[in-house]
């Protein structure tokens, strides 16, 4: 068995990389989705941060290190959302970089609408979207 090495790549590669890979989405394009009907919010910001800027209403919080688990639609320990793998998941960290290496692991779950929040929760705020404390 041959075991060829492939280069590594720094962060901001392996981002670019990812992110060629499917569409995200802004901020007022996930508000509306999710009002629609037609995306699942998913806040994977720790709680410290979710504690000192809010919520964004509506949303699944998930912790990171749970996301496969929870929302996995063939999984033991998948969240009731979970509901397939057509769901259109919208994945939020702090600021759109641990989201868009989240969305690609939804990507190889067979969660081929997953995408994350350019800019994450920050962009929301910004954005004047929604949020509770």
């Amino acid at each position: 068995m041959s075991s060829v090495r492939e280069q590594p790549l720094g962060i901001d590669e392996l981002l670019e990389r990812v992110r060629a890979d499917y569409d995200r989405i802004e901020a007022r394009a996930a508000y509306d989705a999710a009002r629609d009907g037609d995306a699942l919010l998913v806040d994977i910001r720790y709680e410290a941060l979710r504690t000192r800027d809010g919520l964004i209403p509506g949303a699944l919080v998930v912790e990171r290190n749970e996301l496969e688990w929870r929302l996995d639609p063939q999984g033991s320990h998948r969240a009731p959302e979970a509901t397939g793998h057509d769901l259109r998941v919208v994945v939020i960290c702090n600021e759109g970089y641990a989201s868009t290496l989240a969305a690609a692991s939804l990507h190889r779950l067979g969660l081929h609408r997953a995408t994350d929040l350019v800019g994450g929760f920050q962009a929301w705020k910004a954005a004047g979207l929604p949020v509770t404390s």
